[in-house]
């Protein structure tokens, strides 16, 4: 029986990694893991799902469909419709490889957009 606490678009909870469309449930803001780090110690509490990809460097925040679409920040690339995202299994939170950085729940699975877009500006100024 799935997690009540998990996403709708998170469930059910399997044991391989979803492919799924951005600009449905969320976006995805991505950015290189040296960055995403320092983005991640300014947010703190405050960050929502992250999704790290140990192998290609990168984290991915998720935020309301939309809420990025007219950022312009050279560090980040949004993803939105016509881009998908490679989703970890609930229960990968370890590295290597694909996983979650930070876990998502049902009350806490995006990033408020405004408090990440001022992150990303304060950590690249």
């Amino acid at each position: 029986m799935p997690s009540s606490d998990a996403p709708k678009w998170l469930r059910p909870p399997g044991p391989e990694v979803l492919t799924l469309p951005a600009g449905h449930w969320w976006d995805a803001v991505r950015v290189p893991l040296a960055v995403g780090l320092r983005i991640l110690d300014h947010l703190g509490p405050r960050t929502g799902a992250v999704i790290e990809d140990g192998y290609g460097g990168v984290l991915y925040w998720l935020v309301p469909p939309g809420s990025a679409a007219g950022w312009d920040v050279p560090a980040a690339r949004v993803l939105g419709p016509g881009s998908h995202v490679a989703i970890p299994p609930r229960h990968r939170t370890y590295a290597p490889g694909l996983h979650w950085r930070v876990p998502p729940t049902r009350t806490r699975h995006w990033t408020d957009p405004d408090g990440l877009h001022a992150a990303l500006r304060t950590t690249l100024a």
